[in-house]
């Protein structure tokens, strides 16, 4: 049986518990949980999955343009809110 050792980490006080209310509902402790991620860690060495920046995808960034535009251009389209739900349903 291998030997263990205690971790010392800090952690956010709220982050800790929505961790362990979320291993827990899941039927591991945050302590299985931790040495899961070490495991697969060590495994695939490295990270066991991808960290990125979230990146909007092309229609997101078109919206994002046009709420530029409609904020800072007055002559730019509005939109009134009934106007806005009819393009979002088209």
């Amino acid at each position: 049986m291998p030997t263990t050792t205690n971790l010392s980490i800090r952690i956010d006080t709220d982050k800790k518990r929505e961790a362990e209310e979320l291993f827990r509902n899941l039927g591991m402790s945050l302590t299985t949980a931790l040495n899961i991620f070490i495991s697969q860690s060590l495994r695939v060495r490295g990270i066991p999955f991808a960290i990125t920046e979230e990146i909007p995808n092309a229609e997101t960034l078109e919206a994002i343009k046009e709420a530029r535009r409609i904020a800072h251009d007055p002559t730019a389209k509005a939109y009134d809110v009934e106007e806005a739900l009819r393009e979002l349903k088209r």
